[in-house]
Formats: structure tokens, C-alpha cells, sequence
């Protein structure tokens, strides 16, 4: 019956691994390739991590498959992150049929500095914090 387990898991993962190959052909810019890849072969990668797991019923096996999906699980989105952003950075071009650009106008070449977006709220808060700073002179004595 685990058989049976290790061979879906298997072939979900085999699944997933080939969505990330054909993603990598697919897909029209770089941004996109890079999203599909990450997502689909750290859950490829994942599946059969599992299927390992099984198939090996060993505690020490087990526990390094788990290890490794953890760690592939925490790393894997923040490196694809990192390594879309800094190809922004650089200057690599979206897909001309975009429709959204996030980081436009958040971004300033000459001190490489890069705007949250939230500046202007902070602003705000900061100019609140100050009204309340002030004396009152209601009530003082």
C-alpha cells in the first residue's frame, strides 16, 4: 500500500518538474520564466523529497528529506525574489504586454536607493506626532 503513495507522490513531483521545464520554454520574459520555475519545481522538488522519505522508511532518511524541504521550502521564494529584483535593478526589460509594473518610479538610479511606498504615510504620522508634541495652552498651569 506505501508503494502505491510513493509512486503518487512521485509522479505529482515529476509533474510539477515538468510544468518548470515547460515554463522555462513558455513563458515570454524573464520574470515570468523565473515565478514558474521557482514555484513549480520547489514543489516538484518537494513531492519527491517525500516520496524519498517514504521509500527510505529510515529515521535518518527521513529526517534529512524533511530537512531539506524545509530549507528548499524557506529559501527558494526568497531567491527568486532577490534574483528578479536585482535583474529589475539592472535593467532587464518586462514582457511589452505587462500590464503592471510594481516598482516603476520606485526606484532611483543616481543614489540606488529604492522607495517602500509608504513614504508619504509616514510623513503623515510623522507631522501627527509633532501636532501632539506641542504645548497646549489650555491646559497649562
Amino acid at each position: 500500500m506505501i508503494d502505491v503513495f510513493i509512486v503518487i507522490l512521485s509522479s505529482i513531483g515529476a509533474l510539477f518538474i515538468l510544468v518548470a521545464a515547460i515554463g522555462i520554454v513558455r513563458m515570454p520574459d524573464f520574470y515570468l520564466r523565473q515565478s514558474v520555475t521557482v514555484k513549480a519545481a520547489t514543489m516538484g522538488a518537494g513531492f519527491m523529497l517525500i516520496a524519498v522519505a517514504l521509500y527510505f522508511f529510515d529515521f535518518s532518511t527521513t529526517t534529512k528529506a524533511l530537512a531539506v524541504i524545509f530549507f528548499l521550502f524557506v529559501t527558494a521564494p526568497v531567491s527568486g525574489h532577490m534574483i528578479c529584483r536585482s535583474a529589475y535593478l539592472s535593467g532587464t526589460q518586462l514582457w511589452d504586454q505587462s500590464v503592471l509594473d510594481d516598482m516603476k518610479g520606485k526606484y532611483n538610479i543616481e543614489t540606488e536607493t529604492l522607495k517602500s511606498g509608504f513614504e508619504e504615510d509616514e510623513d503623515v504620522k510623522n507631522q501627527e506626532s509633532d501636532i501632539g508634541d506641542m504645548p497646549n495652552d489650555d491646559f497649562a498651569e
